[in-house]
């Protein structure tokens, strides 16, 4: 009977073609050994902080902002724009 192959790709595409480590289906080079892997609890994964659910809320919140910010000042610039033009008018056609 033939010892299980590791299932581990080699960057040409091809299989591992190295014994898995009993217990385990890769062999000792790609992740079969004792000690490898994540550690337990996988401190690794925890988030640094700039990806956090509470930034990324808060990031969506100051995205509002600012478009609410930009409509405003265009809103602002239009009335502006549309009071000098009355105010021409008016001027031309000796309204005041």
């Amino acid at each position: 009977m033939a010892s299980e192959r590791c299932g581990a790709r080699t960057r040409a595409g091809g299989a591992c073609r190295s014994p898995a480590v009993s217990g385990r289906r890769r062999c000792r080079m790609h992740g079969g050994a004792k000690g490898s892997g994540a550690p337990s609890g996988n401190s690794n994964a925890l988030k640094a902080g700039l990806y956090t659910a509470e930034q990324l809320a808060t990031r969506r919140q100051v995205g509002l902002i600012m478009r609410a910010g930009k409509k405003l000042l265009r809103d602002i610039w239009h009335v502006r724009r549309l009071s000098m033009e009355l105010a021409v008018f008016c001027e031309f056609h000796h309204l005041r």
